[in-house]
């Protein structure tokens, strides 16, 4: 549908001084671009209609900042006790397209209880590899994360350690790309919450295949 695109369009004739809500200018820019999306049978609900008109503001407004469509962030987002936070997927997805980092991969190790896993990218600038912080199911246990309400640590241990060794490693080298927004897993693990989806897409994802543990420089 045209409406798809009308924020991307859009966008392209902001100044960089009118990204996000901090003038009236862009504001009243915001706005026009979120009753767009309101009035589109495509977005999630909670976008939808005069009701909906608020979350459609938010959601433009973190679309411009992150550099995304405001429909494919609508449609990979959730809202968890009033925070608008990322699918795991759509956050790697947006450091993968960056333009800064060879795409993150994965070195997962061991299993069950000992397994642990880190994420890993190449610098473009200067080539320099990046590991993140090893994430091990000890370090899960202790935190709590295995009981969480909603988590699928239990149930899908290869996956969550992945999509947890991404998040830490988004934090220490793309955090001005994500201006702190969570995933939605991590949402799940500060604290007992209800999940309110927003998006209809979000199937479980199925387990990828265990990778046999590999060398640094041979992931590049």
């Amino acid at each position: 549908m045209e409406e798809n695109s009308a924020l991307a369009k859009s966008n392209a004739s902001v100044p960089d001084v009118w990204r996000g809500i901090d003038s009236i200018i862009a504001l009243e820019h915001i706005q026009r671009i979120a009753k767009v999306y309101c009035s589109a049978s495509h977005v999630p609900r909670e976008y939808q209609g005069q009701a909906g008109f608020g979350n459609a503001i938010i959601a433009c407004s973190r679309a411009l900042r992150l550099g995304v469509d405001a429909s494919d962030l609508m449609q990979n987002s959730y809202f968890i006790q009033g925070r608008l936070v990322l699918s795991t997927p759509f956050m790697i997805g947006i450091i993968n397209s960056c333009g800064r980092f060879s795409p993150l991969r994965f070195v997962l190790t061991g299993e069950g209880d000992s397994m642990a896993c880190y994420a890993i990218a190449k610098d473009l600038s200067d080539g320099e590899p990046l590991k993140g912080p090893t994430i091990t199911m000890a370090m899960a246990k202790a935190e709590g994360w295995l009981t969480k309400g909603g988590s699928k640590w239990r149930t899908m241990p290869e996956q969550m350690i992945r999509f947890r060794a991404a998040s830490f490693w988004s934090r220490l080298y793309a955090s001005d790309i994500l201006l702190g927004m969570h995933t939605q897993e991590e949402a799940i693990d500060i604290e007992e919450v209800t999940v309110s989806a927003v998006s209809d897409l979000n199937a479980k994802v199925a387990e990828q295949p265990k990778p046999e543990p590999v060398e640094d420089d041979e992931l590049f």
